[in-house]
């Protein structure tokens, strides 16, 4: 079961619900926020209040690829885990030019993981939207991550598909660089849907697959699994939310096992794929920030 939200005809947002049959939905909720507000007052998981808000609704006549997509939830704020798998490890090494015994090395193999505030709503877009790179970077990738909705106290509601946008020159130049290397307009992607927990046989064994096309030619593929994820979920949200207040729908991303060659870099008009088992493709093309409106 995969909630969505579309922009109807009439240039307003809803919310919809795929089941397995492909059928849609209509939900009677603003946002997926509202939701969980609703969910939580009537002391019911969210998963029984939208099976329930379903059970007479009508089915749509447009199929979930006939809609317009928007973000799924537009978090107050997304977070994010690095170093969660040893490929990147690997790639923050060579970013700094260090070979072992670096501090990525180190949080790699520490008790506390490395989280890090990714984004704001602000700057945050949806499927067929474009991303950000940046004017002063010169080595700019897509992270495709797996991505947690989770609630204030912590319970994993949903998964979806995150793309956390990286400069690796800014970060590899010096940790310290860390947020501009991670956050600027446009520079974080989630979608196309939120497969709600209860729906997700195992979230430790989920296919990822990117994609990146350049004049309509594939010029970077990758595959991972969730299986390689060194830590578990519930570990990264504890240290989110330890002695931090969130908000319901928060989003965390878990980090990332799939880095293009070192010698690929992001341009203008790059489309970008990132594919999750159960959750869908999202899909966004490549501006410079600068140039968004």
């Amino acid at each position: 079961m995969r909630i969505i939200s579309f922009v109807n005809k009439g240039e307003e947002t809803k919310l919809a619900v795929v089941k397995a049959d492909t059928n849609v939905y209509p939900l009677p909720f603003e946002s997926m926020q509202e939701a969980l507000m609703i969910s939580k007052g009537a002391g019911m998981s969210l998963f029984a209040l939208i099976e329930e808000s379903i059970e007479n609704a009508p089915v749509l006549t447009e199929k979930e690829e006939d809609l317009n997509l928007s973000i799924p939830i537009l978090a107050d704020e997304v977070w994010a885990a690095g170093v969660t798998y040893q490929k990147s490890k690997e790639a923050r090494n060579r970013e700094a030019k260090v070979e072992k015994d670096s501090f990525y090395d180190k949080v790699y193999d520490a008790k506390r993981p490395e989280i890090f505030l990714k984004s704001t709503a602000r700057r945050v877009v949806g499927p067929e939207e474009p991303v950000g790179i940046r004017s002063d970077s010169d080595w700019q990738i897509p992270e495709p991550e797996l991505a947690l909705v989770i609630r204030a106290d912590g319970e994993i509601v949903g998964y979806t598909v995150g793309n956390d946008m990286s400069s690796r020159d800014i970060e590899g130049e010096n940790p310290l660089y860390l947020p501009q290397a991670k956050m600027w307009k446009n520079s974080c992607a989630i979608g196309p849907a939120i497969t709600l927990a209860e729906t997700v046989k195992d979230p430790y064994n989920l296919e990822i697959e990117s994609r990146i096309y350049r004049d309509g030619n594939l010029v970077s593929t990758g595959h991972a699994n969730t299986s390689m994820l060194k830590r578990s979920y519930e570990e990264l949200v504890s240290y989110l939310i330890k002695d931090n207040d969130i908000v319901d729908g928060t989003v965390l991303l878990t980090g990332t096992c799939i880095v293009p060659d070192d010698s690929f870099t992001l341009q203008e008009e790059d489309v970008i794929e990132i594919e999750i088992e159960g959750i869908g493709t999202l899909r966004n093309h490549v501006k410079l920030a600068k140039n968004i409106k």
